[in-house]
């Protein structure tokens, strides 16, 4: 008995310190920036999953997608299907499939173009920016415009940007910033990328 009691106790100390964090905290009256990044897997997963999210709250969405091309994945289906996410697949693949540093440099701006169009008109609740973190590794973008651009967004929108290596410029100016860990990966053992896991 002394150990429910005891655990009782316990909890309402965690519950009490805990309605005191939540009474301190201040709504910012502004969307907010997560950043997904690190060398494991879930990064645009995770990100599509907030998607989902604000979509339950009926709150509008909108994607551009760097690096990716033309790739079908599972969720551009499930959201094709859906409806109701403005979607912009402006990557022309793989980096090592175009070989060609100047057309990458010319699909990633055109891609942000669209991003910061996006993000300053105040129509979206949440803009995704997938992969922008590898247009960033690869010098395509600058981590200073593409905080310049973040900056200059309405203030009702927020946005995640995904990838691996996000500059530290860029997890510095994020309100929450998310490092997926690889611990065991199906293809470092031979196996290929599977349907609905993978892609």
């Amino acid at each position: 008995m002394s150990d429910e009691i005891d655990h009782k106790t316990k909890m309402q100390e965690m519950q009490k310190a805990q309605n005191a964090k939540v009474a301190e905290a201040v709504d910012p009256d502004r969307g907010l920036i997560l950043v997904h990044t690190g060398n494991g897997k879930g990064k645009s997963s995770s990100a599509f999953g907030v998607l989902v999210r604000a979509l339950g709250w009926k709150q509008t969405v909108g994607v551009v997608q760097f690096i990716k091309g033309k790739w079908i994945t599972g969720e551009r289906q499930f959201f094709e299907r859906l409806g109701g996410v403005d979607w912009h697949t402006m990557g022309e693949g793989f980096t090592w499939d175009t070989q060609d540093r100047d057309r990458d440099i010319a699909a990633a701006k055109a891609a942000f173009g669209k991003a910061r169009e996006m993000m300053e008109s105040g129509n979206y609740d949440v803009i995704l920016l997938d992969e922008i973190n590898i247009a960033l590794r690869y010098d395509y973008l600058t981590a200073e415009e593409v905080i310049e651009g973040l900056k200059a967004r309405d203030k009702r929108t927020g946005v995640i940007l995904t990838g691996r290596d996000a500059p530290e410029a860029l997890i510095g100016y994020a309100d929450l910033v998310s490092d997926m860990t690889e611990v065991k990966h199906p293809y470092k053992a031979g196996i290929k990328a599977q349907r609905g896991v993978d892609f």
